[in-house]
C-alpha cells in the first residue's frame, strides 16, 4: 500500500472511531456505520480530502448533516493523522488540510522502491488472460489491429503491475472459410504469375502482399504446384503462406514492443477433437437442439436476440462452435478472468459469447470483452484511405516506418477504447508540445538533462535527503510533483480495475505539464547546497516515476532528445 493510501485509510478509519465514539456517549444515535467515501475534492480551495460520512449517517441519526458533521470533528481522534484543519462545507460535506510535509515523505519511498514503485497487490496472483489482436493470418496487420495491439499489451502490463499472473495471447484463425478463400486467391495469383488465365475468386484477398508471396513460392518450387491436383495444392500453397504470414505477424508486433505467451491455432481445436467434445458437453447441458438439419445453440436462454447454429446442415461447425470450445479451454487452463479485446462490428458477438460461458458453467463476469472504435488516419487534413502494399488498408508495418512505434502507442492508448481515434500524422512527427508523446518524452528527457548537469559538477543525484532537507520542497510546484508522484500507486489500482489503460496516459501527460511548469519556474542546480540535495532527490525521483508509467505503455522513456 502507497504512502498516500495509508493516510487515507488511517483518516478512515479514525472517522468511524469517532461515529462509534459518539454513539457511545450518547451523541448520535444509529444502528451501523453505511458506506461512505474518503476523496480528494475536485477543487484545491477545498482542502486535501473531502468525506460524506455526515450526510449518509442522516437517515440513521435523524439529524441534519451539519449537526452530525460537527459532532463527528469534536470526536475526531487527529493523531498521526497529518490532518491541520477540518472544516464543514455545502449541505454537510466534512473538508481536511493535510499537512503538506506529508508529501516529503513521497520522495524515500521511490527511491527505495524505484522500478517497483506503483506495483500493488490487489491481484493476488489471479490468472488471467488477455487475448488481443488475433488477426486472421490472411494479410497484412492494419490500423485497427495497432490500436488493438497497443490496447491489449499496455493492459496486460498494467494487470501485471496490479499484482495479476497475465498472460498475453494470440488466436491464430487458421481454419474454417477465410482460410479456404485464402487458398483459392493464393492458387489463382499462383496460377496467374504462371502464365495461366484464371479468373480471382469473387471472395479472395486481393492484398500484393499475397502476389510477393506466391512469387517467392515460385522462387524456390517453380511450378511444380500446377500438375498437382486441386486440393493438394491449395494445401501446399496455404502452408508455405500461413507459415510466411505469421512469422511477418510476429516480427511486426515485435517492432511494435508487443510479445506472446502464448500462439494458439484455432485449427488444433478441431484436430484434437476438442471443438466436437464442447458441442456434446452444451448437448448432454440440454442447451442444443436440432431444426433443419443443422444444431442450434439457445442462447437466447442467455439474452441473445436469437438462438445460433454452431454446427452447419452439412456437418462442418460454425466459427462461433470453434470460439466457444475456444472459451472452454481458456478456463479449462486455469485461468480465473478472460479478457478479450475486440472491434467495435464484434458488439452483437458479446451476448452470444457470454451465454456460451455461462451455459458452459463458467460465470459470465468472468469474461470480460473490450470494444474499441475504428481509427481514422488523417494526413494534411484529410483521411488516408489506401496502402500501396495491401491495397486496402494502412498497415501497421508502414505506421510505425512512418510515425515510430512510440508516437502509434500512446496515441492509441491515449483515448478511451469506446472513442473513435482520429490519428493524425504529421502531429505524431511533429517535434513541438502539440504532440503529447514528444512531450511527455521530452519531459523524461529534460529530468535526464538535469541529472547529468549534476554528475559533471560532482552532486548525487541519488541519494536520499533528510528530514529537513526534504522540508525545504515547499513551493506549489514542487508540492504539485510530489502529489502526483504519490498518487501513482492508486491511479495503478484505479485503472486495473476498470481495465482502462488510458489513464496512464493521462497521468503521463499531467506529469508533464506538471514538471515542465515546474522546470521553468524553479532552478534545481542552486547555490544553497540543501535545497539543491532535496531538488535533486525530486528530480531523480519524478524521472523514475515518470519511466515506470510509461513502461506499463511500452513507451521509450529517452535519455536525450
Amino acid at each position: 500500500m502507497s504512502l498516500y493510501e495509508k493516510i487515507k485509510e488511517n483518516i478512515y478509519g479514525k472517522l468511524e472511531e469517532a461515529v462509534i465514539k459518539a454513539r457511545a456517549d450518547g451523541t448520535l444515535r444509529f444502528n451501523e456505520i453505511p458506506a461512505f467515501v474518503l476523496e480528494e475534492p475536485r477543487e484545491r480551495q477545498y482542502g486535501d480530502l473531502a468525506s460524506n460520512l455526515a450526510m449518509v449517517l442522516t437517515k440513521q441519526a435523524k439529524r441534519s448533516p451539519r449537526d452530525i458533521a460537527d459532532i463527528i470533528i469534536s470526536n475526531l481522534d487527529k493523531e498521526g493523522t497529518w490532518i491541520t484543519s477540518c472544516e464543514i462545507a455545502g449541505p454537510g460535506f466534512i473538508n481536511f488540510r493535510l499537512d503538506p510535509l506529508w508529501l516529503t515523505e513521497v520522495i524515500p519511498e521511490v527511491v527505495n522502491q524505484a522500478e517497483k514503485y506503483g506495483a500493488v497487490k490487489i491481484g493476488q496472483g489471479e490468472k488471467v488472460q488477455v487475448e488481443f489482436v488475433s488477426a486472421n493470418p490472411t494479410g497484412l496487420l492494419h490500423m485497427g489491429n495497432a490500436r488493438g495491439a497497443a490496447l491489449g499489451d499496455s493492459l496486460a502490463a498494467l494487470l501485471a503491475m496490479a499484482g495479476y499472473e497475465v498472460s498475453r495471447e494470440f488466436y491464430i484463425n487458421d481454419a474454417g472459410n477465410q482460410i479456404y478463400n485464402f487458398a483459392l486467391s493464393l492458387e489463382a495469383r499462383y496460377l496467374q504469375q504462371l502464365g495461366q488465365d484464371v479468373p480471382f475468386p469473387e471472395a479472395g484477398y486481393h492484398g500484393e502482399d499475397l502476389i510477393e508471396t506466391v512469387k517467392k513460392i515460385i522462387e524456390q518450387n517453380g511450378d511444380k504446384y500446377v500438375s498437382m491436383e486441386g486440393e493438394l495444392r491449395r494445401e501446399l500453397l496455404v502452408r508455405y503462406a500461413l507459415k510466411e504470414k505469421i512469422a511477418a505477424i510476429k516480427e511486426t508486433l515485435d517492432d511494435f514492443g508487443v510479445s506472446y505467451d502464448v500462439w494458439f491455432s484455432e485449427q488444433s481445436l478441431h484436430d484434437s477433437g476438442y471443438v466436437q467434445e464442447t458441442i456434446k458437453e452444451l448437448e448432454n447441458k440440454g442447451y442444443i437442439y436440432e431444426k433443419e438439419g443443422a444444431l442450434w445453440l439457445k442462447s437466447t436462454l442467455f439474452g441473445d436476440e436469437k438462438d445460433e447454429v454452431i454446427v452447419r446442415k452439412n456437418g462442418v461447425p460454425t466459427y462461433f462452435a470453434a470460439d466457444i470450445a475456444y472459451h472452454r479451454n481458456k478456463f479449462a487452463r486455469g485461468f480465473s478472468k478472460v479478457i478479450n479485446i475486440w472491434g467495435a462490428d464484434h458488439h452483437g458477438h458479446v451476448a452470444r459469447m457470454k451465454g456460451a460461458v455461462q451455459a458452459l458453467g463458467y460465470n459470465p463476469d468472468s469474461l470480460q470483452i473490450v470494444l474499441m472504435q475504428l481509427v481514422k488516419l488523417i494526413q494534411d487534413g484529410e483521411i488516408v484511405r489506401m496502402s500501396k502494399r495491401s491495397g486496402q488498408y494502412i498497415t501497421l508495418e508502414e505506421l510505425i516506418s512512418e510515425v515510430g512505434k512510440d508516437a502509434a502507442r500512446f496515441f492509441f492508448i491515449l483515448r478511451d477504447p469506446d472513442s473513435t481515434v482520429e490519428f493524425d500524422l504529421d502531429l505524431a512527427k511533429s517535434e513541438s508540445a502539440d504532440n503529447p508523446v514528444y512531450y511527455v518524452q521530452y519531459a523524461h528527457a529534460r529530468l535526464c538533462s538535469i541529472i547529468r548537469q549534476a554528475l559533471e559538477l560532482g552532486y548525487d543525484p541519488t541519494g536520499v535527503p533528510g528530514k529537513e532537507q526534504l522540508q525545504l520542497l515547499a513551493s506549489q510546484e514542487e508540492r504539485d510533483l510530489l502529489k502526483k508522484m504519490a498518487d501513482f500507486p492508486g491511479e495503478i489500482i484505479l485503472a486495473a480495475k476498470l481495465a482502462e489503460p488510458h489513464r496512464i496516459a493521462r497521468y503521463v501527460l499531467d506529469f508533464a505539464a506538471l514538471f515542465h511548469t515546474f522546470y521553468n519556474s524553479q532552478r534545481v542546480l542552486v547555490d544553497d547546497p540543501a535545497l539543491r540535495t532535496a531538488r535533486l532527490a525530486l528530480i531523480s525521483s519524478t524521472r523514475q516515476v515518470f519511466a515506470n508509467a510509461l513502461g506499463i505503455l511500452g513507451v521509450t522513456a529517452p535519455e536525450r532528445m
